[in-house]
């Protein structure tokens, strides 16, 4: 029987008297090793499983079945079980045991959504954006600046579940940072809502300040020298990978308003005031990001400018030689057409006159143009 079978069963069989029993069932088969720092060996979608009381980590409960018995029967503390990329199949059990909604449900297991936090019943629903920064030797037309992926939360009062997508924004290092402030997780739920938004508006501060770098590499390259042949894909780049990051971040302004300032009951209002932290270093980023979008507009304009004005460089110095050219070509065409009566036609110096005359005429046409910069 699978993980999500035995979720199953134990909805079947109770809350507290049905636990015991699919434990003595799941103990009879190999257990699914929850601490794996990925994926379970069996191919369970469960990254981690912990029960805190009183913001210190029970170590003997490293199991689903245990950890909620454990916590229903004494009614203190919670569990925190961390998943990736679930499946309906696997997800269908812990969706009946914590009673969670089939719409957020659907929402967790699908991602590619947007920024949100929706209440259902006494379960809270927030949907993050996570972002992160690749690292490249140089920024081309074709490099990938900005990943993203998705982190999915449910928050009850008993349990905290967290669904992760994407290959990047592992939660180990801040389930780290938590245990080693028992005081703050000891909070209950909300407080591990808190440090995970916290933890990824930080990271968009982070990427922010390396999409700068980047910007400012560009707005070098365009005012150099030689910058009207600097290649403007990369420019295009740059706005396409900044609006990534702007999808990311601007839609989770009115969310974190929310969390700030509506009264919620898995949320106590002495956490609410750190969520306005949040929301302020949120608004940050989404200035930078504005403020971006507004600099590589103005980068891009400059550079077409700089690309007419080397067109119209380029113009007058084709125009100037035409100039030139055109002397020589009007004196030779007059005298090629081999009429029989023309002055100077037999003299003996008309040849070397005709020559001395175009040469000045070029001379004084080249050195005009060259004062006044055309050439």
């Amino acid at each position: 029987m699978t993980m999500a079978g035995n979720l199953r069963k134990v909805t079947e069989l109770g809350r507290v008297g049905g636990l015991r029993k699919v434990a003595r069932l799941a103990r009879r088969r190999p257990r699914v090793d929850l601490n794996h720092h990925a994926r379970s060996p069996l191919g369970s979608s469960v990254v981690n499983c912990v029960t805190y009381e009183e913001g210190v980590r029970v170590p003997e409960c490293s199991d689903l079945y245990s950890a909620v018995e454990r916590v229903r029967k004494k009614g203190e503390g919670f569990v925190w079980l961390g998943l990736h990329e679930p499946t309906d199949s696997e997800f269908a059990g812990i969706a009946e045991l914590f009673d969670l909604h089939p719409l957020a449900v659907e929402d967790a297991v699908e991602a590619h959504q947007r920024p949100k936090v929706e209440r259902y019943g006494e379960t809270l629903f927030a949907v993050f954006k996570t972002v992160c920064y690749v690292e490249h030797e140089k920024l081309t037309a074709t490099s990938e600046v900005v990943n993203t992926g998705e982190i999915m939360v449910f928050v009850g009062e008993e349990f905290v579940i967290t669904v992760r997508h994407g290959r990047h924004g592992s939660l180990g290092p801040l389930r780290e940072e938590l245990e080693a402030t028992p005081s703050q997780l000891a909070k209950g739920p909300a407080a591990v809502l808190h440090a995970l938004a916290d933890h990824v508006v930080d990271d968009y501060l982070n990427v922010t300040d390396a999409v700068q770098a980047d910007i400012d590499q560009v707005e070098a390259d365009v005012f150099a020298e030689n910058g009207a042949r600097a290649d403007p894909g990369r420019i295009y780049q740059m706005k396409r990978e900044l609006l990534e990051l702007k999808r990311a971040v601007v839609p989770l302004g009115r969310p974190m308003e929310e969390l700030t300032t509506r009264p919620i009951r898995v949320i106590a209002p002495e956490i609410q005031a750190y969520f306005r932290d949040v929301l302020d270093h949120l608004m940050r980023a989404k200035e930078q990001i504005a403020s971006f979008d507004e600099l590589l507009n103005s980068i891009l304009q400059a550079h077409l400018a700089q690309v007419t004005v080397a067109q119209n460089e380029d113009m007058r110095k084709i125009t100037a030689w035409a100039a030139v050219i055109a002397v020589p070509t009007m004196v030779c065409g007059v005298y090629g057409m081999n009429f029989d009566h023309m002055p100077e036609l037999h003299w003996r110096f008309g040849y070397p006159l005709v020559i001395g005359v175009i040469s000045l005429a070029c001379l004084v046409l080249y050195r005009g143009f060259r004062r006044n910069g055309w050439l």
